[in-house]
């Protein structure tokens, strides 16, 4: 090989050896189960899904219980959708797909305002956990603790809780354009309320979702901030279970 070209076939070689190599981002630590669950979902939209897959398992790393089930609410859809979805986490599949109820003043049809303050008759946002079940006035019901300080955590006070109604009825649709409206409870049709509740009791996870700009920005949960989540566990009653 002449001398000029086996010289320009090593400064070659040297130039490749010396370029960067660039690894794959690393994998976020929610995305295989999120991959398990969005498959079996196809109706969610991913990123709502994604953002409750993060939010649960942030809480898990901080020192939650691992739960068995996650729901999911998107808000952002109206009511006369099928908007709730229930899975199962230790055999990753979808379990329900429901109609779910907003609070009466977070808008008609379409949910848009939501609130943390107890009389607002308005829906909240963000994570919780499901606690005990009890009979009341609607039947066999779910109690939830909210999870983010100033968005949910007044959830059990105000008695936001899961439960059945007449009002959850696909036949107002029709007449109404909506199902009816709660005082802030993801209620559920009657037929499903006992199903729902059993496969959510005993410190479950539910993620209420609407593209809320101050709650994107300042959630401890879909931030995964570490600071905001000591300063909340900190707080009176507040603990992840």
């Amino acid at each position: 090989m002449p001398t000029l070209l086996r010289r320009l076939c090593l400064t070659a070689g040297l130039f490749v050896l010396a370029l960067p190599v660039f690894a794959a981002p690393p994998a976020q630590p929610w995305q295989p189960l999120f991959s398990l669950l969005a498959r079996s979902a196809p109706s969610l939209d991913r990123q709502v899904l994604q953002k409750a897959v993060a939010a649960m398992q942030c809480a898990v790393r901080h020192g939650a219980t691992p739960a068995r089930r996650l729901a999911v609410i998107d808000y952002s859809r109206p009511s006369s959708e099928r908007r709730l979805w229930i899975f199962d986490l230790e055999r990753p599949r979808l379990l329900l797909k429901e109609f779910v109820a907003h609070g009466q003043n977070s808008g008609e049809d379409q949910a848009t305002r939501f609130s943390n303050r107890d009389g607002s008759h308005q829906s909240s946002l963000g994570l919780f956990r499901t606690v005990e079940t009890y009979e009341g006035q609607h039947g066999y019901s779910l109690r939830m603790d909210g999870l983010e300080p100033g968005i949910n955590d007044r959830a059990r006070e105000r008695d936001i809780v899961i439960h059945g109604a007449d009002y959850v009825d696909p036949l107002w649709i029709a007449r109404q354009g909506r199902i009816g409206r709660s005082h802030g409870c993801p209620a559920v049709r009657p037929e499903v309320a006992r199903m729902v509740v059993d496969s959510l009791k005993d410190g479950q996870f539910m993620f209420s979702w609407y593209p809320d700009r101050q709650w994107l920005r300042h959630s401890a949960y879909l931030n995964c901030n570490s600071n905001q989540l000591a300063s909340a566990l900190a707080l009176p009653g507040g603990t992840l279970r």
